[in-house]
C-alpha cells in the first residue's frame, strides 16, 4: 500500500507514480472482490442446480471476462509503474521509498 507522501515538493512524475500505484491498488482490490463474487456465484448456482448460461454458450462466464480484463488492467499499471520508476532519479525514488513496486498478478 501507499504510505502517506506529502504532495508538497513532488514533481509531476512523482505525483503520477503515486496516483498510478493507488489506481493499481484499487484494481487489485476489485480483482479480489471479483474472484470472491465468482466463487459465491458458482456456489449459489450449484446449490440451485443451475448452470451459467453465458459460460454454457461462450465457454466463459461474465465473471471470467471481468476477472481477465481486470488482470490485464493491473498488468498495464505494473508496466507503467516500472517505466515511471525507470525514469525517476535516485533522489526521487528515495522520496517515494514507501511505494511498492509492481505487484504480482492475482488469479
Amino acid at each position: 500500500m501507499i504510505t502517506e507522501v506529502s504532495d508538497m515538493g513532488m514533481s509531476q512524475k512523482q505525483r503520477i507514480l503515486v496516483e498510478t500505484v493507488g489506481r493499481r491498488d484499487e484494481a487489485e482490490a476489485l480483482l479480489r472482490a471479483l474472484v470472491d463474487a465468482k466463487a459465491s456465484s458458482e456456489k449459489n448456482l450449484a446449490e440451485i442446480r443451475q448452470s451459467d448460461f453465458m459460460k454454457k454458450v461462450t465457454g466463459k462466464s461474465s465473471m471470467d471476462n471481468a476477472i481477465a480484463s481486470t488482470q490485464r488492467l493491473i498488468e498495464s499499471f505494473n508496466r507503467v509503474i516500472s517505466d515511471l520508476k525507470a525514469n525517476l532519479s535516485d533522489e526521487d525514488l528515495a522520496l517515494l521509498g514507501g511505494l511498492e513496486g509492481p505487484a504480482p498478478s492475482v488469479g
